[in-house]
């Protein structure tokens, strides 16, 4: 994982409504967007066909496309959206080849058991009042 290529914008990002650490991830990162550089697409409906990649494979790691059409998956897709609302998006140490390795497989992790997490956790790790609002039904929330 290098960050040698720069996103261009706007960034269009992928990821999945239902699960609510993305939702309060997604929405932390809109409400830091001052310079609108995301645009924000949910793939959770069964019936979703758009996007960089099949529905099952952007349903398992959030995705991104910049604006020169290049896409980035996973611990990089998230780094360029933290980049893009001007956080620190890791730096060096997610380039080096260990650590790289390591947050890829914690984000494999983590985004398989997504749905498990219970709403307290996902406010501590989004942080607090970052958290979007949601409405959630059967289990399924919704931004």
């Amino acid at each position: 994982m290098t960050s040698t290529a720069l996103v261009t914008y706007p960034l269009t990002v992928y990821f999945d409504a239902t699960c609510a650490l993305c939702v309060a991830e997604m929405g932390a990162m809109k409400a830091r967007d001052a310079a609108g550089r995301l645009d924000l697409v949910d793939c959770s409906p069964t019936d979703f066909s758009g996007g960089p990649a099949p529905r099952e494979a952007l349903m398992t790691a959030m995705h991104a496309v910049d604006a020169s059409g290049r896409v980035l998956s996973g611990v990089g897709a998230i780094r360029a959206c933290r980049t893009a609302v001007g956080l620190p998006a890791g730096g060096f140490l997610l380039d080096l080849p260990l650590v790289g390795a390591l947050a890829d497989r914690a984000y494999a992790g983590l985004a398989r058991n997504r749905y498990r997490l219970p709403r307290w956790l996902v406010a501590r790790l989004v942080g607090r009042g970052a958290i979007a609002p949601v409405t959630c039904a059967d289990d399924n929330c919704r931004v």
